[in-house]
Formats: C-alpha cells, sequence, structure tokens
C-alpha cells in the first residue's frame, strides 16, 4: 500500500516539479539576469534539497512504474515476491539518486 500512495504522490511532486522548470526556462529566455536568480535559488541549501527530493520522485515513479509494467504482464504477484519487489522498488530508487547526484557532484554542479 505504501508504494501506491508513494507512487501517487510523486507523480504529484513530478507535475509540481515541471512547472518549476518551466518557470526556470522562461528566466532563461528572459536574459541574465533572471536566470541569475534562478541559479542562486537553485544552488541554495533549499534549492538543492528541492533538487534531490525532485530527482528521487522521478527515480521513484520510474522504477515503482516499471514494477507495476510487470505486474500488468502477470509477474510478481505472490505475496512474497510484491513485499520484495515493492522494497526493490525504494532501494532501487535511493542507488539511482545517488547515482545521478554522484555524477552531479563529480561533474562540478550542484555545490
Amino acid at each position: 500500500m505504501i508504494t501506491s500512495v508513494l507512487h501517487r504522490a510523486t507523480g504529484i511532486v513530478l507535475a509540481v516539479g515541471s512547472l518549476l522548470i518551466a518557470a526556470a526556462l522562461v528566466a532563461l529566455a528572459a536574459g541574465p539576469e533572471a536566470w541569475s536568480h534562478v541559479t542562486a535559488i537553485a544552488g541554495s541549501w533549499f534549492g538543492l534539497l528541492v533538487l534531490f527530493g525532485w530527482t528521487w520522485a522521478l527515480a521513484f515513479h520510474l522504477v515503482n512504474g516499471l514494477r507495476h509494467l510487470a505486474q500488468d504482464a502477470g509477474w510478481g504477484y505472490a505475496i512474497a515476491q510484491f513485499v520484495r519487489n515493492s522494497w526493490l522498488s525504494v532501494v532501487g530508487s535511493f542507488v539511482l539518486t545517488a547515482l545521478v547526484w554522484g555524477v552531479v557532484l563529480v561533474r562540478g554542479g550542484g555545490l
């Protein structure tokens, strides 16, 4: 049940995040001054927290969506498999998020 609720919640977070990305693109089109405000906010501790959370929401929504596709194909309906796959979705989303942010930090972004 938790993964089902998280899947819906991350879908909402992704929709709101998409609006923020659209606003950032408008600022980019508006010129250097507007874009500098966006980069200042995104580079703050709060901005990085939002970006990290959005990255995790995207990773979880992706991994859990793949789990749902497998279930739609008829795989993983036994209780033990269902619980295992739910945990794999959660753990896999954290691993994927760590990989993405590891690459960001190694390439000099984010801080």
